[in-house]
C-alpha cells in the first residue's frame, strides 16, 4: 500500500492531522449523518449557530451552538416528513434560512424548498414554500442564497421533460424579496437535456455517466451578472444573468470524458482570476478515481484554461479503507457576515480523506498545507469517515461534518 506524507499510513481506525487539531466532537444525538448544507447565524443574542442539513431521513435539519466551539449545544433538530425525501443542502442570511428538499422519485412531494424564519434558533417557523414538484421533478438538490433577495438553485420543475432522466436539474433563480411568495424570475438547461431542444440529445459518458444536470449554482456580489455552476456530466459552465429573465452562456469548459465528470463546484477567486473546480467523487473504492480539485485560469473567462490540480496523496492509501474518497464540497467563500473569506487558502472535504487544506498562491503549484482525517465513527456504514461538507467561520474554526454518523466535528487550523 501507498504511504502518505513522511511515510503514514492512513489507518481507519487512528486520525490523522497536519496542522489541523480537534476542538470538539459532537454526534447530534445520535443522527450524525449530514448532507452538504452548512450555514452560520450571528443571533441578535450574540450566539453563533451552526445550521446543518441532514444527509437522508428522519431528520431535516440541525442547528448546535459553536459559541464556544469546546461546548457544542444542540438548539434544535427536526423532523423530514417521510422517509422518501431528504434536505441535503440550506443556506443562512441573517435571520432567514433557505432549506432543499429533493426526493428519492419523481412525482413527489414535498419537493422544492422553505423559507424559515429562524430569529428563535430553538422555534424555527415556516415562511413559504416553493413547490418544485412534478412529473418530471424530484425537487431541489442545492440552493444558493447569501444576499437576501434571490435563490439560485439546481431544480426540476413540472414543465421540465429531461431527454435522459439523469437529466433532471437545472438552473433556476427565485425571487425571494417577498419571502411569503417566492416565484421565478429566470432559468437555464444545458442545450439538449430537454425535450423539444433544438439540439439532439448530448452524447453520455460510456462508464460513468452522472447525468447533464446542475449542481451548485454560486453568484457573487463581485459579479452579480456572473452564475458559476458545476454542471456534474457537463462540467464548468459561466453565464451571463445580467438580464436574470434570459441567462446567456459565456463560457463552458467540460472534461468529461476523459476525465470520469460530476463536476461539483466552480468557485471564482476574483483576484487572482482563477477558478477553483471541484469535481465529487460518487463510488467507492476509488472506482471512479480521479476526482481532484482543479485551478484554472480565468483572466479570459470565454476561455478556461486547467493549469493545475490540488496534490493529494495516492488512491492506494484510502480506497482500500471502505467509502469513497476523492474531492468533494469547498468552503465557498460566502458572502455573508461569519463565514471566513480567502484567495489564497482552499478548504475543502475527500469523504475518507477527511478535510484539506491549500495554499493556491501560487496557482500552477499548490501545495497542502493541512488536514485532518477523524478516526471511522462507530456506527458508519463506509467503515471509514466520511467527510461530507466544510465551513470556515470568520474565527478561523473548520467545522466539517460526516456523511453517515460521525456528526459534526469543530477544527483549529495552525496556518
Amino acid at each position: 500500500m501507498a504511504s502518505t506524507l513522511s511515510g503514514i499510513g492512513a489507518r481507519p481506525d487512528q486520525a490523522l492531522s497536519l496542522n489541523m487539531k480537534l476542538l470538539s466532537h459532537h454526534e447530534l444525538q445520535g443522527f450524525g449523518g449530514i448532507g452538504e448544507g452548512m450555514g452560520m447565524q450571528l443571533a441578535k443574542d450574540g450566539r453563533r449557530i451552526l445550521w446543518m442539513a441532514h444527509e437522508s431521513a428522519p431528520k431535516n435539519f440541525t442547528a448546535v451552538d459553536v459559541t464556544d466551539p469546546k461546548n457544542l449545544k444542540v438548539v434544535v433538530q427536526t423532523e423530514l416528513p417521510h422517509a422518501k425525501v431528504r434536505s441535503n443542502s440550506l443556506d443562512v442570511v441573517g435571520d432567514v434560512m433557505a432549506v432543499a428538499y429533493q426526493t428519492s422519485a419523481v412525482d413527489m412531494k414535498p419537493a422544492g424548498f422553505d423559507l424559515f424564519d429562524i430569529s428563535k434558533p430553538e422555534a424555527p417557523k415556516l415562511i413559504s414554500h416553493f413547490d418544485a414538484s412534478g412529473k418530471y421533478s424530484r425537487g431541489v438538490h442545492a440552493v444558493w442564497f447569501v444576499d437576501g433577495e434571490y435563490i439560485h438553485m439546481a431544480s426540476g420543475a413540472a414543465d421540465f421533460q429531461p431527454t435522459h432522466p439523469s437529466d433532471d436539474q437545472f438552473y433556476r433563480i427565485i425571487d425571494v424579496r417577498k419571502p411569503g411568495k417566492p416565484e421565478e424570475v429566470g432559468r437555464w438547461w444545458l442545450p439538449g437535456t430537454r425535450v423539444g431542444d433544438s439540439v439532439p440529445p448530448l452524447k453520455r459518458h460510456p462508464k460513468f455517466d452522472s447525468g447533464y444536470r446542475a449542481h451548485n449554482t454560486n453568484v457573487f456580489p463581485q459579479r452579480p451578472d456572473r452564475a458559476y455552476i458545476g454542471y456534474i456530466s457537463g462540467g464548468a459552465v459561466i453565464l451571463d444573468i445580467a438580464d436574470k429573465s434570459r441567462p446567456k452562456l459565456v463560457s463552458h469548459w467540460h472534461y468529461s470524458p476523459p476525465y470520469t465528470g460530476f463536476t461539483h463546484t466552480v468557485l471564482p477567486l476574483f483576484g487572482p482570476e482563477i477558478l477553483i473546480v471541484s469535481d465529487e467523487c460518487v463510488q467507492n473504492d476509488g472506482k471512479d478515481w480521479p476526482k481532484l480539485v482543479w485551478v484554472v485560469d480565468a483572466r479570459m473567462e470565454t476561455n478556461l484554461v486547467p493549469i493545475s490540480t490540488c496534490p493529494l496523496p495516492p488512491v492506494q492509501t484510502f480506497a482500500s479503507n471502505g467509502g469513497r474518497f476523492g474531492a468533494h464540497n469547498l468552503h465557498e467563500n460566502l458572502p455573508v457576515p461569519g463565514s471566513w473569506r480567502s484567495e489564497s487558502i482552499i478548504v475543502g472535504t475527500f469523504f475518507g480523506g477527511g478535510v484539506r487544506a491549500f495554499d493556491v498562491s501560487n496557482p500552477y503549484r499548490p501545495e497542502e498545507i493541512a488536514y485532518y482525517v477523524p478516526p471511522a465513527p462507530k456506527l458508519s456504514k463506509a467503515g471509514s469517515i466520511q467527510l461530507n461538507d466544510v465551513y470556515v467561520d470568520d474565527r478561523g474554526l473548520v467545522f466539517t461534518v460526516d456523511r453517515f454518523a460521525g456528526g459534526l466535528y469543530v477544527l483549529e487550523m495552525t496556518v
